[in-house]
């Protein structure tokens, strides 16, 4: 207890003495006057500030208040034990006063007293306010800047991290440096600075180094006022490494499949990244080669401090689950196909060792066909006896139905063919399963048209498609003016991004009728002329190139053959041929050079037998860039071009890109004949620059272009506008 505790312990029992022991204030008697005689006499009043001494000298002569034995007498004995309770109040026999409750709903003021609240009191019985309505919303700390506070000054200093290749990550991440070089104040600094020496830490940590250090110093800059320098430095100390590595799993087949595919050795450092990586190459390999429920454990890594060298005993636990094979597929959710179509998408076979490339695969596949919001694939344990001792694993499909229509518009431009802009609408599932109706309307300056199309995907097989074209249009050209009508069917087994297939078809049958004006050599004079022209088209494509849409390496050959009946007074039957072959080979990851060879023939018929529509030209944006659409190639007497019945074109590109964009010098050459063979003579250069714009749907393509050996009458520069890469 303390001094000024005992001091007021001790006012309290001298005025508690005062009121019990000693006689009345009301009969004390005045100053200066005899006491009165008598019971009822008045009692004299003291002095304010009067002592008891001054009582008992009082020069006055009066009698004194209360004798000195007589208060002494009063007082209670004081306990020199400082931590003794203290005594209880002693009883006056008088009853409290009694509690007095507040008018309801009025405050209570100070002094205000209580009284007992009954049981029955009608506040009792009213329901506690649900918790929901208390303001739970923490008090928010105001910060008001001093704007009269200057900014403190700082730089930044790092050392002992370079060694180790942290720097960069370092900077990345710091504190400091994210500060910008700025603070309020350099405690601020200091906070950052402490910040880093974590940081520092933990990035030589995750190389191993765990008895790393960093310490921070924050100093005003010599001869700067105002300016401080933040210094960190880090000390790696000894590298730890593997010491041993150690397996915990069941046996697998082959033995050696968990070993073999977690890439550690004794003597690696023990390093997070290196650590990470071969416990992820386990859980990627392991579902590829028949476990698909591996789990990987909780890794152990045992440090242990010796000289000369301090290592760490790795140990990783993994279960591998039964080693399984493909069973049967099955299907919930909201079904957009039966598990009969869903049948046809599996690259794998019922019995066939599990991988879940093949799994993936499937569900890509599904997500392609563009009618799922919600695609999974998942594998279920089955129980069922495999082969070769694995348990069959169903994979189940989840389906959610996804919106089947399609609105989508393509445009372009180039010279001698104008702009055009082609718009379509499709239904994908309009005849399920996957029969597709798609309209298109095209509109250009020099084309005009519309037609629908009828389309069955993965039809029986998996990227085999089945379609009926119907389609009428209108081109005007310097070559020719054609009203044309098509019907065809069309097979093809195709390519998709999703699988790229070496090797590719397509065959169908066509109905042409279509009216054109075109030069007659004969009669000197342009005229019309119907044709009408049967066709059996087919294609075959050996592609080795590692992009549909935007090849950097590989090669691709394709060969087209169509035999074809043209009837315009007689039948007169031919052969168009087509071969065709691109290359591409990259100098480094920025630098690819393309290269393409076209060579084209018709056999079996007169070049002005032959509707116009049907014979070769060359020019043009995916031809020989700097000349006019169809302009290369014999001319009529007006001086436009008449086509020919062979063709030869070739092109090289240098493909420079930088990030999302590109830069591409080329230099084409070709040319068509009359002759059904083409020849090397006379060929047709044109050389240009273009841009390129990469998406995730093909590079958006500008080129322009001028011809080295012009002609009279062609242009000086070409633009071509388009999507993807010019072959």
């Amino acid at each position: 207890m303390s001094r000024s505790a005992i001091d007021r312990r001790r006012h309290y029992w001298l005025a508690v003495a005062l009121l019990s022991a000693s006689p009345s204030l009301a009969q004390l008697s005045r100053p200066g006057t005899a006491p009165a005689k008598g019971p009822d006499a008045p009692r004299p009043t003291p002095t304010p500030g009067a002592t008891p001494s001054a009582v008992e000298g009082d020069p006055n002569g009066n009698a004194p208040i209360v004798p000195e034995a007589e208060f002494d007498a009063a007082l209670p004995p004081l306990s020199s034990d400082i931590n003794a309770p203290l005594e209880p109040m002693p009883n006056t026999g008088q009853a409290p006063a009694p509690l007095t409750p507040p008018a309801s709903g009025a405050p209570i003021a100070p002094g205000d007293t209580l009284g007992p609240v009954s049981p029955d009191d009608p506040q009792m019985a009213q329901p506690l306010p649900p918790l929901a309505s208390f303001d739970t919303t923490p008090l928010q700390t105001v910060v008001v800047a001093n704007p009269e506070q200057p900014d403190v000054r700082y730089e930044t200093k790092v050392a002992g991290l370079e060694p180790l290749d942290l720097d960069a990550q370092f900077k990345s991440l710091s504190a400091l440096r994210e500060g910008d070089g700025k603070a309020a104040n350099t405690t601020q600094i200091a906070a950052r600075a402490r910040e880093d020496e974590a940081l520092a830490v933990r990035l030589m940590k995750s190389l191993g180094y765990y008895d790393a250090t960093a310490l921070s110093l924050v100093e005003p800059v010599t001869g700067d006022t105002g300016r401080y320098r933040a210094t960190v430095t880090a000390t790696p100390g000894r590298l730890y490494t593997l010491s041993s590595v150690t397996v915990q799993a069941p046996p697998v087949v082959p033995e050696d499949l968990i070993r073999r595919n977690l890439p550690l050795k004794v003597g690696d450092p023990i390093e997070a990244a290196r650590i990470q990586g071969a416990e992820a190459n386990v859980a990627l390999v392991l579902p590829q080669q028949g476990y698909p429920f591996v789990t990987i454990g909780e890794r152990d890594i045992l440090l242990e401090d010796q000289a000369p060298k301090p290592v760490g005993a790795y140990t990783l636990p993994v279960t591998p689950g039964p080693r399984s094979s493909f069973g049967r597929l099955t299907t919930t959710g909201d079904q957009v196909f039966g598990l009969d179509h869903l049948n046809v998408f599996p690259r794998f076979e019922q019995g066939q060792l599990y991988d879940r490339r093949m799994q993936d695969d499937l569900r890509d596949a599904l997500v392609a066909t563009g009618l799922f919001s919600g695609v999974a694939v998942e594998p279920q344990r089955t129980g069922r006896p495999g082969p070769d001792g694995t348990e069959e694993v169903d994979l189940l499909v989840r389906q959610t139905k996804g919106p089947p229509r399609t609105l989508a518009a393509t445009g372009g431009y180039s010279t001698g063919q104008g702009v055009r802009v082609e718009g379509s609408w499709q239904h994908r599932n309009l005849f399920p399963d996957e029969g597709a109706l798609i309209a298109t309307v095209v509109a250009g300056t020099q084309e005009q048209g519309a037609g629908a199309t009828f389309r069955r995907s993965n039809a029986g097989r998996r990227d085999r498609t089945f379609q009926i074209i119907a389609n009428a249009s209108r081109q005007r050209y310097d070559a020719f003016e054609a009203f044309t009508g098509t019907l065809s069917m069309r097979w093809s087994y195709d390519s998709t991004p999703i699988w790229q297939k070496p090797l590719t078809y397509a065959y169908g049958v066509e109905l042409i009728g279509t009216n054109e004006q075109t030069y007659d050599f004969g009669a000197g004079r342009r005229r019309r002329a119907t044709y009408g022209i049967a066709a059996l088209p087919g294609q075959v494509v050996f592609d080795r190139s590692d992009s549909l849409l935007n090849p950097t390496t590989g090669y691709r050959l394709k060969l087209n053959v169509s035999p074809e009946t043209s009837v315009r007074g007689a039948v007169r039957p031919y052969v168009r041929t087509m071969a065709e072959g691109t290359a591409y080979y990259p100098i480094n990851p920025s630098l690819v050079i393309a290269g393409r060879v076209r060579v084209g023939s018709i056999q079996g018929i007169d070049r002005d037998d032959l509707a116009p529509s049907r014979r070769y030209y060359g020019g043009g944006g995916g031809s020989v860039r700097g000349y006019g659409f169809q302009r290369l190639g014999p001319f009529d007497p007006d001086g436009n071009p008449v086509g020919g019945r062979s063709v030869n074109e070739f092109a090289l590109e240098a493909r420079y890109r930088f990030g999302d964009y590109g830069i591409v010098p080329f230099i084409d050459a070709g040319n068509s004949y009359e002759n059904k063979l083409p020849t090397f003579s006379a060929l047709r250069y044109g050389a240009g620059i273009g841009g390129r714009f990469y998406t995730n749907f093909g590079p958006m393509r500008v080129d322009v272009a001028t011809p080295l050996n012009p002609r009279p009458g062609d242009g000086k520069i070409a633009l071509y506008i388009s999507i993807g890469q010019a072959f």
